[in-house]
């Protein structure tokens, strides 16, 4: 894999499996939190201050996108270490990370039309 900073590769080369997998943790995490404001909170939030109506799209698209990019720095860190699981790990990024590209679009969609 090309670099991107040497310096970050070095450390994730120097890394342990636990560093490595708490990278995959957090960025789940983050994904996780997204969908649970999305389908859980914001639904029961929503009728009861009608300012969230408004706000909900956009808190989508910010956490939709960092649950993004955290996918990306997890998978880069998988590879970059050459980890033994880091084409599963890859394979269940991909999927999370389409899965949270549709909601994007779908937060932008209720932003702008």
């Amino acid at each position: 894999m090309t670099s991107l900073d040497p310096a970050v590769d070095a450390d994730v080369r120097g890394a342990d499996d636990t560093e490595i997998e708490g990278g995959f943790s957090k960025s789940i995490f983050v994904s996780a939190v997204r969908c649970l404001l999305t389908y859980i909170v914001f639904p029961f939030v929503t009728p009861l201050v009608s300012v969230m109506a408004d706000i909900g799209p956009w808190i989508g698209v910010f956490l939709g996108t960092f649950a993004i990019f955290a996918n990306v720095f997890s998978i880069r860190r998988f590879w970059v270490a050459d980890h033994k699981w880091k084409k599963p790990v890859t394979v269940i990024h991909v999927g999370i990370i389409i899965l949270l590209t549709v909601l994007v679009i779908n937060d932008f969609r209720e932003i702008f039309f």
